[in-house]
């Protein structure tokens, strides 16, 4: 089946972050700091939440609370229904984050994240590495965090497998022989996470951004650009690496995607451009929160 993407909104420059709500999709504008909301029924597009500092993954845990990326404030924090905002976390080892970017929540309610620092400005950074960090929920309403990853570079996007026994990251580091690739990550009981398996190799092209999972266990990822290989793209991966598919889509540098819809089979895509496209799919997205 082909994927006929179409634009919902006028280009709002750098959209990021899409989250199905139950009956509509949330997503950043990043540059603007402020969380907007798709309405499907009446196609209209409003300001859910604003003074976002530049938050970019969105993610609901399983009762439905929602956890955001606050990049420009390097924070995880969580947006609660009375309109305030909770720190989840800000520091690891008395330094701060160096720009928090995607998440997934587990099971057990343990958020993981990315921490990469794109750009050339770096001056600022108070860790001397780019790595995934795993928050843990404290029965006194604390988090603790730990530094899972030891190998990354620019860790992007990040995905758990149906199972939640394989972390999926995006590692996608820009420049010269740098490391573009979609790593399997072995979850072990402790929460520490075993070596990896390269699943995709794309460089010298543009590598993943965000990813979403369908019910088979595959991952739906944005990937690709206008500067080399076949531009900007939705790949099907199964668990194994295989690419089952591929989908256009007509943005240059698709930045995210997620499922939503009534069943779960329309899937929204985000962009560095400030797109937001939707497409009716053959396929089912599989959820935290809201299940179909």
């Amino acid at each position: 089946m082909d994927w006929n993407f179409h634009s919902l909104i006028e280009p709002m420059t750098l959209t990021e972050g899409p989250a199905w709500d139950g009956s509509g999709l949330l997503f950043s504008n990043i540059p603007n700091s402020c969380i907007m909301r798709y309405d499907p029924q009446t196609e209209k597009v409003s300001v859910y939440r604003t003074s976002t500092n530049e938050a970019n993954g969105l993610m609901f845990d399983k009762d439905g609370r929602l956890y955001a990326c606050e990049s420009g404030a390097r924070r995880i924090v969580r947006y609660e229904a009375d309109g305030s905002t909770t720190v989840i976390c800000d520091r690891f080892e008395g330094r701060r984050f160096n720009s928090p970017n995607d998440l997934a929540i587990d099971n057990q309610g343990r958020i993981w994240f990315t921490d990469p620092r794109y750009g050339d400005f770096r001056d600022d950074m108070e860790l001397d590495h780019e790595s995934v960090f795993r928050l843990d929920p404290q029965p006194d309403g604390a988090w603790r965090v730990a530094r899972v990853t030891f190998d990354t570079t620019s860790p992007n996007g990040i995905l758990f497998s149906l199972d939640q026994r394989t972390l999926y990251v995006a590692q996608s580091k820009y420049g010269e022989g740098q490391l573009r690739e979609l790593r399997a990550y072995p979850v072990r009981d402790d929460g520490s996470l075993g070596p990896y398996a390269v699943l995709h190799n794309f460089y010298p092209h543009r590598g993943i951004d965000g990813m979403c999972l369908d019910t088979d266990g595959n991952i739906i990822a944005t990937a690709g650009w206008e500067v080399s290989g076949p531009g900007g793209m939705i790949y099907v991966f199964a668990p194994n690496g295989r690419v089952l598919e591929t989908h256009p889509v007509p943005a240059n540098r698709p930045t995210n995607c997620a499922f939503g819809g009534p069943d779960l089979s329309v899937l929204y895509v985000t962009s560095i451009e400030g797109h937001l496209l939707r497409a009716q799919t053959d396929r089912r997205g599989h959820l935290l929160y809201p299940t179909a």
